[in-house]
């Protein structure tokens, strides 16, 4: 199968998204097929060893307001149009709902393929924390909306969990829709050296430690994590915090950390390499915290589960169905107090601690990512069946009103009742 990927978002841009790109495409091509994926360019690229597929990377502009991202200057994607045609790709899969989503539909007819797209964010949770002077609920509302128009828009749709499929169906979608989560690359999340993660940072070998990794956005409702770090500090004053990541809410949480007091309690270490520095600071970890109310998946969640690393989260949206409470995690509500004594009771319970940790790497077996990328194949063949039997329904059709028209009268005299054929002559 030959696959045509369009996306917003890449690397070096580090999110869900291009986490999940990557994984399937590596997937797809490790079983035979074809990818290839259309993103931003960022500027200087190096290549990852871990993309074994090709990669077209369009001029791009910034975006003021944000940083961290780029625009595709759609009008110069028609320069590859012929080169793409040459390929013979069986469909689009479109990944973010920006310049991607109309060029890959326009790709698409030009193409006379079908499209599909994956929705990856849960827009009418996010717009509120970035829109400050609207409404909340007219935004919510135009959210709603926007994704139901474009989730119409192809001919599937691929949804990372059943609650937020459950969500987009309130909405009013009619395209088919599968669940299809993202899975991970067990042999990439199969080992982590905590000690040398805690040398590289100079944090003492015994030091309780938890870690979040993730985009620090303002919609991922990091800030719940540091005023519970303040309860959690009142039973283990010890206790360190370390967040992995980047992102607009960076400045903000630092600033209420030193309000909060609490400025020898976390290190922010942003962004780190998948080349062992991720895997090493799971590992680290006593403890993976997540409180996230917004994820369609939840991708972090198990790659710590995957290390060892037992997680204590709240259970809302796409992290419930991920999360199955004592296989591997403890389970918080969304309050402070019970997130921090859930945190303390890993901190102080080592037997408890690495009951958890056991049971952590053999739940993360089940969502590796060969097993799910052939999820996602089965979902591309459905959509090329009903494409191809949307193609024979109307040539049928056309054949149909071809008969129909072959038995009209042949002049408009024989519409009429009065009207009597010509007789031969005898």
């Amino acid at each position: 199968m030959r696959v045509l990927m369009i996306s917003d978002v890449y690397f070096p841009r580090v999110n869900g998204v291009s986490t999940s790109i990557q994984t399937f495409g590596r997937e797809l091509v490790a079983k035979g097929h074809q990818v290839t994926l259309i993103t931003p360019s960022y500027g200087v690229e190096i290549p990852d060893p871990l993309d074994p597929f090709e990669i077209i990377r369009i001029p791009s502009r910034y975006l003021p307001f944000d940083p961290e991202d780029r625009i595709m200057r759609w009008g110069l994607l028609r320069g590859y149009r012929k080169r793409l045609r040459a390929q013979r790709f069986d469909l689009v899969h479109i990944h973010t709902p920006f310049v991607a989503h109309y060029a890959g539909l326009a790709l698409a007819r030009w193409l006379s393929i079908p499209v599909v797209e994956s929705y990856h964010t849960f827009f009418e949770q996010y717009l509120d924390k970035y829109i400050p002077l609207i409404p909340e609920a007219w935004l919510r509302f135009a959210a709603r909306r926007f994704s139901a128009e474009q989730c119409n828009d192809v001919d599937a749709l691929a949804v990372p969990s059943q609650v937020m499929l459950d969500v987009l169906t309130r909405y009013g979608i009619q395209s088919p829709a599968d669940v299809v989560p993202t899975g991970i690359d067990l042999q990439q999340f199969s080992q982590g050296d905590g000690g040398r993660f805690r040398q590289r940072w100079g944090i003492d070998a015994e030091r309780p430690l938890l870690v979040h990794v993730g985009r620090l956005a303002f919609e991922k409702n990091c800030d719940f994590l540091l005023r519970m770090l303040v309860h959690i500090k009142a039973k283990v004053p010890e206790v360190l915090l370390v967040i992995a990541g980047d992102g607009p809410a960076l400045k903000r949480l630092q600033r209420l950390s030193r309000r909060l007091g609490l400025k020898e309690h976390v290190l922010f270490t942003g962004y780190l390499a998948r080349d062992g520095s991720l895997e090493d600071c799971y590992s680290a970890g006593k403890a993976f915290v997540f409180s996230s109310l917004t994820e369609t998946q939840g991708l972090v969640l198990l790659e710590s589960m995957a290390l060892g690393t037992p997680v204590v989260a709240i259970a809302e949206m796409g992290t419930r169905e991920v999360l199955r409470d004592s296989e591997g995690c403890l389970i918080a509500r969304n309050d402070e107090v019970h997130f921090a004594q859930q945190c303390v009771r890993l901190l102080h319970e080592p037997e408890l601690r690495a009951q958890l940790a056991a049971r952590a790497r053999t739940y993360a077996r089940s969502w590796s990512a060969p097993v799910l990328a052939e999820r996602m194949l089965d979902f591309y063949a459905g959509t090329l069946l009903r494409a191809e039997a949307a193609k024979e329904r109307s040539a049928q059709d056309v054949a149909d009103v071809v008969d129909a028209a072959a038995g009209l009268p042949s002049s408009i005299d024989a519409l009429d009742p009065e009207h009597e054929p010509k007789r031969s002559p005898s």
